[in-house]
């Protein structure tokens, strides 16, 4: 087990790390990519995969891309009342096809997923992004690796034992120091390179701590999801790492942070 997910954590970075060097097409199509296979794992736990609520979802979320692609953010919202509309007509047409609760997932799916890894590429193609993108890496996986490592050394005492029974608070703290470390060196490296932010060593530091917190907190709620419905995986795409919500979960929170706060700075 150990060794596939050593290879899939090798050959997921190298595919990472092209997608988002190149940018542009290619990440925005492997983004929207992501987004669909997300929703389908999560869709699959109330059966709504390939089912009209299921499909009414697939359609927003690439109409909800296209947005994004030729800049009508304005009609945002015209498609989240439209999306909501279509889910309820498709309730009330075919009832009792349907329960409320596979509404309401069809619904949450295009934000959870969606909306929230949209903004990898959103953060791309900012001012600088070719550099902030990184930080939702940083915040996400740095993040993850060095809670791990610090947990295996030091953890002693549980932070949510009902949902991550190895997770513990010292490796929870060592996750938010080691990535605002992390964001601290990286700025160190590359943030000269950086033209709209005056002091980017420690706007680094502070995206990296914060999206620590958020990223963890996404963790959880993966967990939570899971444990709700009895499932060890989303799914079996990436082989030792289950699905794409098993490996992207805390990057889900942690890319619209990256995003505002950049933003804000």
């Amino acid at each position: 087990m150990f060794k596939t997910r050593l290879i899939s954590s090798i050959i997921l970075m190298a595919i990472t790390i092209t997608v988002v060097v190149l940018g542009n097409d290619l990440l925005f199509t492997t983004i929207l990519a992501i987004s669909l296979i997300g929703m389908t794992e999560l869709y699959k736990i109330m059966k709504i995969e390939k089912a009209l609520l299921g499909i009414i979802g697939y359609l927003a979320a690439i109409l909800y891309y296209g947005l994004i692609y030729f800049k009508l953010q304005e009609y945002m919202m015209v498609l989240i009342i439209g999306f909501l509309l279509l889910l309820m007509i498709s309730y009330v047409i075919t009832y009792p096809s349907y329960r409320i609760e596979q509404v309401v997932i069809a619904f949450f799916g295009l934000f959870y997923v969606s909306v929230m890894l949209s903004y990898i590429y959103q953060v791309r193609i900012m001012e600088d992004g070719a550099i902030l993108v990184w930080l939702i890496f940083i915040g996400a996986w740095g993040s993850d690796t060095c809670a791990y490592c610090v947990g295996m050394l030091i953890g002693k005492h549980k932070i949510v034992p009902r949902l991550s029974p190895k997770k513990s608070l010292e490796g929870s703290i060592g996750g938010v120091v080691g990535a605002a470390l992390i964001g601290y060196i990286y700025a160190l490296a590359l943030g000269s390179k950086v033209t709209g932010i005056d002091n980017p060593r420690l706007l680094f530091a502070i995206i990296g701590a914060a999206s620590s917190v958020i990223s963890q907190i996404g963790d959880w709620a993966a967990s939570a999801i899971k444990r709700n419905y009895n499932i060890k995986d989303y799914g079996n795409l990436i082989p030792g790492h289950g699905g794409i919500l098993d490996r992207f979960d805390s990057m889900i929170f942690t890319a619209p942070i990256v995003y505002y706060l950049a933003e804000f700075f």
